[in-house]
Order: C-alpha cells, then sequence, then structure tokens
C-alpha cells in the first residue's frame, strides 16, 4: 500500500476513534451523536431497508451522470469552437452555479413531481458545470504549435478535435468527471428532501423526524461509500483511458 493510503487509512482510524473515545467517555445520548461503532452496526444490521433507497439514490446520479456528460461535451466543444457561443453561455453557465441548489429543488419537484425526474435534473444541474467548465479550459490548454502543425497538414476542425484537442483535455476532463461525480449524490438527495416517496435522502428525513440518528449516519455513510466508489472508478478509467493515449 502507498504511503498516502496510509496516511489517509491512519487519519480516518484515528478521528473514528477519538469520536468513538468522547461519545463513551461524555456518555452521549445515541439521538445526539452516536459513535461511530454503533452507526457502522446499524449500517450492516439495516442494510435490507438502506440498499433499497441507496439503489434509487444511485439510479438518480448515474442518470445525472449520463445526462450531464451529454450536455457537457458537446456544449464545451461548441463554447471552444466559436468564442461568440462561450460569451453567449458564460453568464448562464455562472448563473446555474451561483443559484442555490436549495432554490430549485422546490420548483423541480412542483414542475417535475415527486418522482425520479426531478432529483435526477438536480444532479445533472449539479455535475455538468465542472466537467463542461474543466473540458473546455483543457481544449484551450493546447500549445499553439500543435494547432499550427495540424493546420498545416490541412486538417479539419472535427479532425484536429479528434486528434488533438481531445487527447490533450482528457486530464482536464477527467478531472472535472471527479469533482462531478463526488457532488454528484449533493443534487439527488437535495431533491429527495425536498420531496420524494424513497432515497437516501427521503429515509434520512424519515429518521431525523424520528430521531433515530444513527440511522442518519448510517444512511450518510452508505452515501459516502457511493461517492467514494465513483471517485475510484473514475480514477481507474481515467488512468486507463490516459495511459492508452500517451502508450498505443
Amino acid at each position: 500500500m502507498k504511503r498516502a493510503n496510509l496516511v489517509a487509512l491512519f487519519t480516518a482510524c484515528g478521528i473514528l476513534a477519538v469520536w468513538e473515545l468522547v461519545c463513551r467517555a461524555g456518555q452521549i445520548a445515541d439521538y445526539i451523536l452516536p459513535p461511530p461503532s454503533q452507526i457502522i452496526s446499524v449500517a450492516i444490521i439495516k442494510a435490507p431497508l438502506l440498499l433499497p433507497h441507496a439503489a434509487v439514490t444511485m439510479a438518480e446520479v448515474l442518470l445525472g451522470i449520463a445526462i450531464a456528460l451529454l450536455v457537457a461535451v458537446p456544449l464545451a466543444v461548441a463554447m471552444f469552437a466559436r468564442e461568440s457561443i462561450a460569451k453567449a453561455l458564460a453568464p448562464f453557465l455562472v448563473a446555474s452555479q451561483a443559484v442555490p441548489v436549495f432554490a430549485v429543488a422546490p420548483l423541480l419537484v412542483v414542475w417535475l413531481g415527486y418522482g425520479i425526474a426531478s432529483k435526477v435534473l438536480m444532479a445533472t444541474v449539479i455535475i455538468f458545470f465542472p466537467i463542461t467548465v474543466n473540458l473546455l479550459a483543457g481544449f484551450k490548454s493546447c500549445g499553439q504549435e500543435y494547432r499550427g502543425l495540424f493546420q498545416m497538414m490541412g486538417a479539419d476542425f472535427f479532425q484536429t478535435l479528434r486528434l488533438l484537442y481531445w487527447p490533450w483535455a482528457l486530464p482536464h476532463f477527467f478531472a472535472g468527471l471527479r469533482v462531478g461525480v463526488s457532488v454528484a449524490t449533493i443534487g439527488a438527495v437535495i431533491g429527495e428532501w425536498v420531496g420524494a416517496q424513497q432515497g437516501l435522502g427521503y429515509l434520512m428525513i424519515q429518521a431525523n423526524a424520528r430521531l433515530k440518528v444513527d440511522l442518519v449516519f448510517a444512511a450518510i455513510l452508505w452515501l459516502s461509500v457511493m461517492g467514494l466508489s465513483l471517485w475510484t472508478i473514475v480514477g481507474t478509467l481515467e488512468r486507463k483511458i490516459i495511459d492508452w493515449h500517451q502508450n498505443p
């Protein structure tokens, strides 16, 4: 195991140990702050309850990621190809992130109902911005000398995009995708808080109303596992795809 991973592991274990000690020594009530051992126990014992809700939230997140990619990649290409498009759309991109998601969520529930659609759209709104911005920055970072070389060879924009700009921008793209997937659960959970009939956000609201704080933390633990899993998957794809481009 790498040294950085060991440091992260020991840090996490240390924080959990201090948390456990404070809860036990301070005799803090479980409905205020349960110890980590109890949270892990509830997350395992209540898995038959948590997993169906986790599956719903994961489906919302995955759909949000898919739609965000379908929107973000063509949008970044269009903004890179035409400066006028970039200038016209930039204020809307910034506005989409400047407006608090809590302000938008109730409107989406009113417009789209209590089903999965409003949660998927919330996740999409949060995810697509870092992908678009990072991919556009990757395109623009391509060296002028390489652009000139492709122009001398008579390559059109789409040929240059495929053979030069896209491989060049891949590290930026994956950086944005990592950010996107790590915050993807936020949009879905906020949508479930506002109005839903299933999902981990819905379960958290129900558990919190009954002072089942350990169940709330168990749901947060499952959300953390989902986020870390998505982050790891994207990292693995990044290493494989970029290595393929660098070492054909």
